[in-house]
Order: structure tokens, then sequence, then C-alpha cells
């Protein structure tokens, strides 16, 4: 009996083709799922060590000036990071660094009431001509110093979260003492919406509050 041989290498066949395949779309899947998780928690990471810095700065501010930058009675914490955060915790004591002499007068109207400025930096890292931690946002590129607020007196720079969304802030009582019924805490609550950028603070368990990452 003759033996026949196969001249030249072996192919593979469809089945072992596909089977190569299927296993190389598994293996991408879980290391772009892995990659994924890794960044999510990072992120989250992140955001709270943010908050932490923010949080020690505003009880800063207020041991030196007697209470916390206040906000309006807002029920998500929103448009708040750049007139009442950036501005209290930074500009204020840069722009006060800024001056020849010291001024004879230096305070602020906030509704019908006049507050001293702050006359020192509490946190540096929201300088944006220095800051390593990317969170703040609207800040044009080539300024050799800090913006300064509009002729209306809003600041055009926000704290940003990883994902890009303003930090949300609100204080127990507003700038003339009346409570703000939507703050939790007894002093102010302040987080990060998460990646998802929203938040229903009045249903507490609703599932868009989930990723959110608070001090309260």
């Amino acid at each position: 009996m003759k033996i026949t041989q196969r001249i030249g290498k072996a192919a593979f066949t469809l089945i072992e083709v596909m089977a190569v395949v299927t296993i190389i779309i598994i293996l991408a899947g879980l290391v772009i799922g892995g990659i994924g998780f890794v960044t999510e928690r990072r992120d989250r990471e992140k955001a709270k060590v943010q908050i932490a810095l923010i949080s020690k700065a505003l009880e800063e501010y207020r041991l030196d000036m007697d209470m916390y930058p206040p906000t309006g009675n807002t029920a998500d914490g929103s448009d708040q990071s750049a007139d009442s955060l950036y501005t209290a915790l930074f500009y204020e004591g840069y722009d006060y660094g800024k001056q020849a002499t010291p001024p004879a007068t230096w305070t602020k109207q906030i509704g019908t009431v006049s507050f001293p400025k702050a006359t020192r930096i509490y946190l540096s890292d929201l300088d944006p001509t220095t800051t390593k931690q990317g969170w703040l946002d609207r800040f044009f590129a080539g300024q050799a110093t800090p913006p300064a607020p509009t002729k209306t007196g809003t600041h055009p720079t926000k704290i940003v979260d990883p994902w890009g969304n303003e930090y949300a802030y609100r204080t127990a009582t507003d700038a003339e003492g009346v409570s703000n019924n939507d703050t939790q805490n007894p002093d102010f609550d302040l987080w990060s919406m998460g990646k998802d950028g929203k938040t229903k603070p009045a249903t507490l368990s609703d599932p868009t509050n989930r990723d959110d990452i608070k001090n309260f």
C-alpha cells in the first residue's frame, strides 16, 4: 500500500481561523474593559482628592472670614464654582497681592450686603497659569496672568472635575443669612456629578446620583 505525503506547509482550516479570531476579539474586549475600569477608578480618586483640597481651603477661608463663600438657594449647586469658589479661594487673594499699596477698602457686594474680600490665596492649585490639576475651564491659552472677573462681577474660570463637569457647591445660608433648604450639610455641600454630569439632589436615591462623589 502506498502512502501519499502532502508536499508544502499545512494550511489552517476555516474553523481554526475563526477560533483564533474569536479569541483575539475576546482578549481585546477584556483589555479595553480593563482599561476603562482603571480609568474610571483613577478619575474617581482624583475627584475625591480635589474635593478634599477645596474643602480644606474652604475651612481656612472660614477661619479668616468667619463664613464660607456664600451661595443662593441652588437646588443642583451649579454655576457656583467660578463666582463663589474660584473667586474667593484664589482670585481675590491673587488680585490683592498685585496692589502696589494696600487698598483702603477691599470689599465686594453680594446682593444687598457688603463683604470683605480675601487678602490671601487659599488654594494655589487654582492658578490657571501653573496648575497641574487640570481642573480649570475656560482659561484662554497664551495669557500670562489669570483672567479677571467681568464687569458684572462674574468670573469666567470654572473649577471642573476629571470628566470636565463643573463642581457643584452650595452653602447652608445665603449672603444675607437666610437658610438654603436644599443644602444637606450644616456648613456647605460640595460634590462632583460624576461621569454622567447629572445630579438630582432632591431625590438622593435617584439612579442619576449613583456616580456622584460628595462630601455629604
